[in-house]
């Protein structure tokens, strides 16, 4: 039986964890998902690792990313954690992050980050699921989360 990690913050302005986890029971209904909720970004890296040794086959991490400088900062650590936990483990560790500032209206900033969620998701199963040529038909059509596809150049 698969298993999938879900990680997510409590930082984060809506329930990210909720959509993965219902994408991913939709995409994959036999697998078992375990979530594990953190405080901020920071404190994914060693979420996503402990859920990896407790035989998860891949996860899922959702961080929210507030506008000021020193936020910036906090992802640029976090996502260096997470690509040495993903190295360390030899698993996908896919990393959704919705910054605060990507766009200005708050129903916008929303729909992005369930786009982004979903979109994610399935990609995290397509891996999981069937594995590393899963994502292959889909290489170089400019797929995009969060936003409108910009599509392959001709």
């Amino acid at each position: 039986m698969r298993k999938y990690g879900v990680v997510d913050t409590t930082f984060s302005r809506i329930d990210m964890g909720s959509i993965a986890i219902k994408v991913i029971r939709a995409e994959d209904p036999d697998a078992e998902i375990i979530r594990y909720t953190v405080p901020g970004i920071k404190d994914m890296p060693v979420a996503a690792k402990r859920l990896l040794d407790e035989g998860c086959d891949g996860v899922i991490t959702l961080g929210w990313v507030g506008k000021s400088m020193l936020d910036k900062y906090s992802y640029l650590a976090t996502s260096i954690g997470l690509i040495i936990t993903q190295v360390l483990t030899s698993k996908h560790i896919i990393d959704v992050t919705v910054h605060e500032d990507e766009v200005n209206e708050e129903e916008k900033l929303k729909d992005l980050a369930i786009d982004r969620v979903t979109k994610h998701a399935k990609n995290l199963v397509r891996l999981v699921r069937d594995g590393r040529n899963a994502l292959t038909p889909y290489a170089g059509k400019g797929l995009r989360q969060g936003y409108e596809n910009a599509g392959p150049i001709d």
